[in-house]
Protein backbone atom coordinates (compact mmCIF):
# COMPACT_ATOMS: atom_id res chain seq x y z
CA UNK A 1 0.00 0.00 0.00
CA UNK A 2 2.55 2.54 1.07
CA UNK A 3 4.19 1.84 -2.51
CA UNK A 4 1.46 2.57 -3.47
CA UNK A 5 1.15 5.91 -2.62
CA UNK A 6 4.19 6.87 -3.28
CA UNK A 7 3.45 5.78 -7.44
CA UNK A 8 0.73 8.29 -7.44
CA UNK A 9 2.74 11.31 -5.57
CA UNK A 10 5.43 10.58 -7.91
CA UNK A 11 2.59 10.20 -11.36
CA UNK A 12 1.11 13.28 -10.12
CA UNK A 13 3.70 15.16 -9.80
CA UNK A 14 5.32 13.90 -13.23
CA UNK A 15 1.37 15.04 -14.59
CA UNK A 16 1.87 18.93 -13.10
CA UNK A 17 4.93 19.06 -14.58
CA UNK A 18 3.26 18.29 -18.24
CA UNK A 19 1.01 20.51 -17.28
CA UNK A 20 2.88 23.50 -16.65
CA UNK A 21 4.77 23.09 -19.59
CA UNK A 22 1.66 23.27 -21.68
CA UNK A 23 1.30 26.90 -19.98
CA UNK A 24 3.10 30.01 -21.51
CA UNK A 25 5.17 31.80 -19.51
CA UNK A 26 4.41 35.07 -17.47
CA UNK A 27 6.46 37.67 -17.43
CA UNK A 28 7.28 40.21 -14.73
CA UNK A 29 8.19 44.11 -14.54
CA UNK A 30 8.63 46.93 -11.98
CA UNK A 31 7.44 50.12 -13.30
CA UNK A 32 6.23 53.36 -11.38
CA UNK A 33 3.22 53.39 -10.48
CA UNK A 34 0.20 56.22 -11.69
CA UNK A 35 -0.33 58.27 -8.41
CA UNK A 36 -3.30 60.63 -7.90
CA UNK A 37 -2.46 63.86 -6.39
CA UNK A 38 -4.97 63.27 -4.08
CA UNK A 39 -4.25 60.10 -2.89
CA UNK A 40 -0.21 60.50 -3.11
CA UNK A 41 0.41 57.33 -1.08
CA UNK A 42 -1.19 54.87 -2.82
CA UNK A 43 -1.30 53.29 -6.48
CA UNK A 44 -4.18 54.42 -8.97
CA UNK A 45 -5.43 51.26 -11.03
CA UNK A 46 -6.42 52.70 -14.03
CA UNK A 47 -8.31 49.58 -15.49
CA UNK A 48 -10.30 49.47 -12.01
CA UNK A 49 -10.31 53.26 -11.88
CA UNK A 50 -9.83 53.13 -8.39
CA UNK A 51 -6.59 53.70 -5.96
CA UNK A 52 -4.68 50.45 -4.51
CA UNK A 53 -3.53 50.33 -1.40
CA UNK A 54 0.67 49.33 -1.54
CA UNK A 55 0.65 45.33 -0.96
CA UNK A 56 -2.55 44.77 -2.78
CA UNK A 57 -2.42 43.46 -6.16
CA UNK A 58 -5.91 43.95 -8.86
CA UNK A 59 -6.41 42.18 -11.86
CA UNK A 60 -5.78 44.25 -15.46
CA UNK A 61 -9.15 43.04 -17.11
CA UNK A 62 -10.09 43.65 -20.01
CA UNK A 63 -5.84 42.78 -20.07
CA UNK A 64 -4.53 39.29 -19.62
CA UNK A 65 -2.36 40.26 -16.75
CA UNK A 66 -2.29 41.73 -13.03
CA UNK A 67 -0.68 44.11 -11.10
CA UNK A 68 0.68 44.85 -7.30
CA UNK A 69 1.12 47.98 -5.32
CA UNK A 70 4.53 47.81 -4.06
CA UNK A 71 6.44 50.60 -2.26
CA UNK A 72 10.63 50.96 -3.45
CA UNK A 73 13.37 50.52 -0.83
CA UNK A 74 14.47 53.84 -2.14
CA UNK A 75 15.25 57.18 0.00
CA UNK A 76 12.67 59.05 0.13
CA UNK A 77 10.57 55.67 -1.05
CA UNK A 78 8.51 55.95 -4.20
CA UNK A 79 5.19 53.74 -5.16
CA UNK A 80 5.80 51.27 -8.11
CA UNK A 81 3.55 48.92 -9.83
CA UNK A 82 4.88 44.98 -10.19
CA UNK A 83 3.03 44.26 -13.53
CA UNK A 84 2.81 40.42 -14.22
CA UNK A 85 1.50 39.61 -17.61
CA UNK A 86 1.86 37.23 -20.75
CA UNK A 87 4.59 38.94 -22.20
CA UNK A 88 5.06 39.43 -25.96
CA UNK A 89 3.40 36.95 -28.59
CA UNK A 90 6.01 35.09 -29.83
CA UNK A 91 7.06 35.38 -33.70
CA UNK A 92 5.12 34.26 -36.82
CA UNK A 93 5.70 30.62 -37.07
CA UNK A 94 3.23 28.74 -39.33
CA UNK A 95 3.82 25.58 -37.85
CA UNK A 96 2.41 27.01 -34.55
CA UNK A 97 -1.01 28.03 -34.53
CA UNK A 98 -2.72 29.47 -31.31
CA UNK A 99 -4.41 26.55 -29.36
CA UNK A 100 -8.36 28.19 -29.47
CA UNK A 101 -9.82 25.54 -27.35
CA UNK A 102 -7.10 25.63 -24.76
CA UNK A 103 -6.78 29.27 -24.55
CA UNK A 104 -9.30 31.07 -22.57
CA UNK A 105 -9.39 34.73 -22.74
CA UNK A 106 -12.00 35.33 -19.75
CA UNK A 107 -9.85 33.45 -17.37
CA UNK A 108 -8.04 35.29 -14.36
CA UNK A 109 -4.37 35.44 -14.85
CA UNK A 110 -2.66 33.31 -15.67
CA UNK A 111 -5.12 31.06 -17.16
CA UNK A 112 -5.77 33.66 -19.87
CA UNK A 113 -2.57 33.47 -21.63
CA UNK A 114 -2.77 32.43 -25.15
CA UNK A 115 -2.21 28.63 -25.32
CA UNK A 116 0.14 27.33 -28.74
CA UNK A 117 0.25 23.92 -30.01
CA UNK A 118 3.07 23.47 -32.66
CA UNK A 119 4.11 20.63 -35.23
CA UNK A 120 6.31 17.79 -33.87
CA UNK A 121 9.62 19.24 -34.28
CA UNK A 122 8.63 22.85 -34.43
CA UNK A 123 9.15 25.64 -31.65
CA UNK A 124 8.04 28.90 -30.84
CA UNK A 125 10.76 32.09 -30.59
CA UNK A 126 9.70 34.76 -28.72
CA UNK A 127 10.96 38.55 -29.44
CA UNK A 128 14.01 39.81 -27.61
CA UNK A 129 12.36 42.43 -24.80
CA UNK A 130 14.22 45.58 -24.33
CA UNK A 131 15.01 46.69 -20.93
CA UNK A 132 14.95 49.68 -19.64
CA UNK A 133 17.08 51.63 -17.45
CA UNK A 134 15.95 51.72 -13.61
CA UNK A 135 14.09 55.56 -12.60
CA UNK A 136 16.37 57.43 -11.53
CA UNK A 137 16.76 57.64 -7.43
CA UNK A 138 14.40 60.83 -6.33
CA UNK A 139 12.41 60.53 -10.23
CA UNK A 140 8.75 61.03 -9.45
CA UNK A 141 6.25 58.74 -10.15
CA UNK A 142 3.69 59.35 -13.29
CA UNK A 143 1.12 61.15 -12.09
CA UNK A 144 -2.45 60.98 -13.33
CA UNK A 145 -4.16 64.05 -12.67
CA UNK A 146 -8.14 63.41 -11.57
Amino acid sequence: MKSFVVFAVCLAVVLAADKEEDRPKTFKRLIPADVLRDFPGMCFASTRCATVEPGKTWELHPFCGRSTCVVSEDKPPRLLELVEDCGPLPLANPKCKLDEEKTNKTAAFPDCCPIFACEDGAKLEYPEIPTVAPVPEGAEATTAKA
